[in-house]
């Protein structure tokens, strides 16, 4: 009996050792969150490797579903009413399966939760071409990232092996951000520098812009960032002698301020304005 209660206290210390033991995954999961217009773009996915195998034409054959990743779907999120692949998509959770191709990929976003195994025609919610091309090196661990990232446009690149599928997204927040600025405009506390600001980079009524820039410069006299602003929304409006006062002004400023970014920034201006 003591026997066989030993071997039974020896198999149960070696199940719960095993039950404890803890090694890497064999494709660990990532989520990437990215600011983006408005709001974000978030990505979630496993990350298989290559391990020695051929990937496209391969274990990826051309031409089927592919649940692009591992495990569970892999899904994109966003945070608001967005065009991918050319397609209006709203705001919302989307599993992404693809079908490889040598020279393009076509995209499916589908409901929340689609796979492969379950797939319907009736889950897809956009269809679309994206570009792949070959890369000049192996990607060992399959990688999806967002890059050229703008205001209202960036891309979702997804790599593997010597294969890079893109993904243009892009989001309508000009008329959004237009109506923010016409309301705030109205208000008493009025945020004069980021309305000059985004007339500024978006190619808005260059008056408005410069007086507005101007405004925000008399409210904070020691911004050299401010005057900085001043001084190219005066130049883009042809008022030359304003333009060079106030990147000069900026150029002693930032000096003081012990910022040579903008030092060098102002010199690079005042160049222009010979």
């Amino acid at each position: 009996m003591k026997k066989l209660l030993l071997g039974f206290a020896v198999l149960f210390s070696i199940s719960a050792s095993a039950q404890n033991l803890k090694t890497p995954a064999p494709s660990t999961t990532q989520t990437i969150k990215q600011d983006f217009a408005l709001s974000s773009i978030e990505i979630n996915y496993s990350r298989p490797s290559m391990k020695g195998r051929d990937i496209f034409g391969g274990l990826v054959p051309y031409g089927d579903k592919w649940r692009t990743g591992a495990n569970g779907p892999t899904t994109f999120t966003f945070g608001q009413d967005v065009t991918v692949g050319g397609k209006a998509i709203k705001a919302g959770t989307y599993s992404v399966i693809t079908v490889p191709g040598k020279s393009s990929w076509e995209v499916m976003l589908c409901t929340e939760g689609t796979s492969v195994p379950n797939f319907k025609e009736e889950t897809v919610v956009a269809k679309f071409q994206a570009n792949s091309i070959n890369l000049p090196f192996d990607v060992e661990t399959f990688t999806i990232m967002v890059s050229n990232v703008t205001n209202n446009s960036a891309d979702i690149d997804i790599l593997w092996a010597n294969k890079m599928a893109t993904i243009a997204v892009s989001a309508d927040i000009d008329s959004d951000i237009m109506s923010q600025i016409d309301n705030v405009m109205n208000k008493d506390n009025k945020p004069y520098y980021a309305a000059a600001s985004y007339y500024f980079e978006n190619g808005k009524d260059i008056n408005k812009t410069v007086e507005w820039a101007k405004k925000a410069a008399d409210a904070q006299p020691e911004a050299y960032w401010v005057k900085h602003l001043l001084a190219k929304a005066n130049a883009k409006a042809g008022n030359k002698a304003a333009a060079i006062a106030a990147a000069k002004a900026s150029m002693e400023l930032a000096q003081k301020g012990g910022n040579m970014d903008y030092v060098r920034l102002n010199e690079a201006l005042l160049k222009t304005l010979k």
